[in-house]
């Protein structure tokens, strides 16, 4: 056993590891919660699902997990030898609840050999004001881990600390201002129907223009003209892929995952979510669309009724989040309708909000296809539960289109159109670097390329009538 002070290190030579902290708890002492980031060379998350602790106790590729806690010891487990090949460190973290680390007697790391036990390193902690630390990290060099004794703390907490390794964090989220009123009630729920029959092509024009859309006289004026110009244009790109007057069910699915915050923010999501408007108020004149937001879990959104749609996207285009101290807290802030973005989460799952559409379209069986617009921004690890959920869905009258929004690692979605063994080719996929300098007539040809092909492959193959 080797004791270690602030910035000492030792070569790591088995192959698991155990970090133990400990404290001598009793009354008065706060609380302590162990946790794991697993970063990559620079010094970074590569999403939100790299972070291990008690609300996400496993870590995807297993290499990483949660132990839990005892009275006075809280304990994380790190198989080196399963950790991908893009994670170059380990830090060992940890927080304080009700108080600071100055407050917390006989901090302590120990490093243990996960298989037999035995102890190889341990690090005596002093801390102040801090109410989060960075206790130690192991750290690949040369093709070898080693294991240093850190040290660092965070005054700012457990939020402060997991932001600054790239983290999205929403500890209490701010209240939601109450809607403004709308000049008409929206109309009551509507069971399932089909959209209403294409528009007859115009013998001067050649093809058919823009449909009205049911609720369009409601949106303010340059909402209205962009809607408008933009269903002129998606009318114009089926013509040009050889298809006029199609009507469709058009679902929209948008990435909620914590590495998403960024577009969020900067209004990249609500304005790809207000273009996505337009494809459905030319392809199903209606004034709805379905919608779903999804992170670890999927949550059905309302559907998004166009002439609500500025208070739709304020009220709905929202990136999930992280409860790190609210584990027993209820939801805050919330409106009629709003899905807790905490229930949805921060991870990459797609398998499962594609499983969930899947069965919704199953379930509301309309005579028109339906068309599934799904952005993302990468992350993707779940390569086998996908291909098997769009593998199934190939009989099915449905045809996914996915858009990439700039990060990488797209995955079986990336693949899927050279993929052999489907009757039809039933997904769609292309990434833009920064979609926001895509304009309205490219973007519309590339997210409308594949589907008419699909529809006359589809109608050949008898899964569309």
């Amino acid at each position: 056993m080797t004791t270690l002070s602030k910035g000492a290190n030792l070569p790591v030579t088995v192959p698991s590891v155990r970090a133990v902290l400990s404290w001598s708890a009793g009354p008065g002492i706060p609380d302590v919660d162990g946790s794991a980031l697993l970063l990559t060379d620079v010094g970074q998350v590569r999403s939100d699902g790299d972070f291990v602790f008690y609300n996400q106790p496993h870590h995807a590729s297993g290499a990483v997990r949660h132990i839990g806690k005892q009275p006075g010891a809280d304990s994380v487990e790190v198989d080196l030898a399963r950790l991908e090949p893009g994670i170059e460190r380990v830090a060992l973290c940890a927080s304080a609840d009700g108080g600071t680390f100055g407050q917390v007697p006989g901090l302590r790391l120990r490093l243990l050999d996960a298989a037999s036990g035995a102890e190889l390193a341990r690090f005596d902690m002093e801390a102040g004001s801090e109410t989060a630390y960075v206790s130690g990290e192991l750290y690949r060099r040369g093709g070898a881990w080693k294991f240093r004794a850190v040290g660092q703390g965070y005054a700012s907490g457990l939020a402060g600390l997991a932001t600054d390794f790239g983290i999205t964090v929403d500890e209490e989220p701010p209240p939601v201002p109450a809607p403004a009123p709308v000049p008409a009630p929206a109309p009551a729920p509507m069971p399932p129907r089909a959209p209403a029959a294409p528009s007859v092509p115009s013998p001067a024009a050649g093809r058919p223009g823009p449909r009205l859309t049911k609720g369009e006289e409601r949106l303010p004026v340059d909402m209205r003209k962009r809607l408008s110009l933009r269903k002129e244009q998606v009318a114009a790109s089926l013509d040009k892929h050889g298809v006029t007057g199609v009507v469709a069910r058009v679902i929209l699915v948008l990435d909620a995952s914590g590495s998403m915050s960024a577009l969020y923010t900067r209004g990249v999501v609500k304005n790809v979510a207000e273009r996505m408007a337009a494809v459905a108020a030319q392809l199903d004149d209606d004034g709805e669309m379905q919608a779903w937001t999804f992170a670890t879990n999927p949550a059905r959104l309302p559907d998004l009724v166009i002439g609500e749609l500025p208070e739709w996207l304020r009220l709905h285009v929202r990136v999930g989040q992280m409860s790190l101290f609210g584990r027993k807290k209820p939801p805050k802030g919330l409106v009629a309708g709003q899905v807790d973005m905490r229930a949805v989460g921060f991870q990459n799952e797609e398998q499962k909000v594609i499983a969930e559409v899947r069965a919704y379209v199953r379930e509301n069986p309309v005579p028109a296809p339906t068309l599934v617009l799904f952005f993302s921004d990468g992350g993707v690890y779940r390569d086998a539960e996908i291909e098997r959920e769009l593998r199934a869905a190939v009989e099915e009258p449905v045809f996914w289109q996915f858009v990439g929004l700039g990060r990488a690692n797209y995955g079986v979605l990336q693949r899927f159109d050279t993929m052999a063994g489907r009757r039809v080719d039933n997904v769609g996929f292309f990434a833009v670097d920064d979609i926001e300098r895509v304009s309205d007539p490219e973007l519309y040809d590339r997210l409308l390329s594949e589907f008419p092909s699909w529809l006359r492959e589809a109608r050949q193959a008898g899964i569309l009538r």
